[in-house]
């Protein structure tokens, strides 16, 4: 509790008090300017940016993760596959690797000069020039989302075959016996009996996708020109650097930010939990 407390508790009540100051991270506490860095927040367009490319993160990196963590888990999770067992463990090693070291091995694998990816793709013909993949916009956001699935889609894979593993195998014997092929087992045994195990992926994912600061400042620090800066990076530059504030950190208004996107996240849980509760009322 000691450790929960002043690891935890302290930094988010601090985080709400620094949010009502002119601050910048060391020197007394004394200008006080109450709700100006919220109003002036909200006036920032660089922040509502942020928000944006963090909406495109969070929808690319959940339609891409869930659906084909399920693919892989309904092939692993046949027990005729011979090393089944070694491709769960190959999925999964990702997941226990240290995300920034991930993302600075990444940065060095999609590097326009040099990288391995380049590489291969000019040996096979398959391009004449090296592919700019973490210098342009919309292709390192692009880059990024594949990185941080492959990283994550193995405990999803764990969810998905847990889900999957819970299923009564008598419904499947019947629907064998009755003549369903695997199609028709997979629509309408599998898929209803899975949609509670789903929604609750789903969430996880959303909310998992939201805390990408590792990967993204180890890959690109928000670039090229703040086309991958998610709000966390946006906090992150106002806390702790001098690119926005003009020669200064702002940490009170940083503050302001995470005060601001811990609330969204709240939302975002909440609206979430709210649909599974009607979900499962709709079911029963």
């Amino acid at each position: 509790m000691t450790v929960f407390f002043v690891f935890t508790i302290y930094p988010v009540a601090m985080s709400h008090v620094y949010s009502f100051f002119k601050w910048p991270g060391y020197g007394p506490l004394d200008r006080f300017v109450g709700l100006e860095n919220y109003m002036d927040l909200v006036r920032d367009p660089l922040f509502w940016d942020s928000l944006r490319r963090t909406v495109v993160f969070m929808l690319g990196s959940v339609l891409f993760q869930v659906p084909f963590a399920l693919f892989l888990a309904l092939m692993l999770n046949n027990r005729k596959m011979r090393g089944s067992y070694t491709y769960r463990t190959l999925v999964f090693i990702p997941v226990v690797m240290t995300t920034a070291v991930v993302g600075v091995i990444m940065r060095g694998v999609f590097a326009s000069h040099g990288g391995l990816v380049n590489s291969v793709l000019q040996n096979l013909d398959l391009t004449e020039s090296p592919i700019r993949w973490l210098a342009r916009g919309r292709l390192a956001m692009l880059t990024i989302i594949l990185v941080a699935s492959w990283k994550w889609m193995g405990i999803k894979m764990v969810y998905w075959l847990a889900g999957l593993q819970s299923l009564p195998e008598e419904l499947y014997d019947a629907a064998e016996v009755d003549g369903a092929d695997k199609f028709q087992t997979f629509a309408y045994i599998t898929v209803p009996l899975l949609i509670p195990v789903g929604v609750v992926i789903l969430l996880i994912s959303i909310i998992d996708s939201l805390r990408a600061f590792e990967l993204i400042y180890t890959m690109t620090e928000g670039g090229p020109g703040f086309s991958t800066e998610v709000i966390e990076v946006y906090i992150y530059r106002f806390a702790f650097t001098s690119s926005y504030s003009g020669g200064m950190a702002e940490m009170g208004y940083a503050s302001t930010a995470a005060v601001f996107f811990g609330i969204l996240a709240i939302g975002i849980s909440l609206s979430l939990n709210a649909i599974i509760r009607k979900f499962r009322v709709a079911r029963q």
